[in-house]
């Protein structure tokens, strides 16, 4: 559990926000169309993206609740994070 801040009267603060949070949301994330190249255990996938990269892609949770089935040569679409661009999530299938 991480030290919460308080206020100088020693009141918690109201909404503990760290620094990196407030500069990194979760809307900043890079959308790209790739190719489902290999399906691997766990339903994670190797997806090579339109600029030759292959990446590593595990399926959101609305394909997964949705029951939508992915197979090797489908176009997708994936959300990267700046963090680590080896890593993805599936978001959309195409049809």
């Amino acid at each position: 559990m991480r030290n919460a801040p308080f206020t100088e009267d020693g009141q918690l603060s109201p909404n503990p926000i760290s620094e990196r949070e407030k500069l990194m949301s979760k809307q900043d994330v890079i959308e790209v169309e790739g190719k489902v190249l290999e399906a691997l255990p766990n339903a994670m996938f190797q997806v090579e993206l339109e600029n030759g990269h292959v990446v590593l892609a595990h399926v959101s949770g609305k394909i997964r609740m949705n029951f939508i089935r992915i197979l090797p040569g489908d176009k997708v679409t994936i959300e990267l994070t700046p963090y680590d661009l080896t890593r993805g999530r599936i978001t959309y299938r195409f049809k």
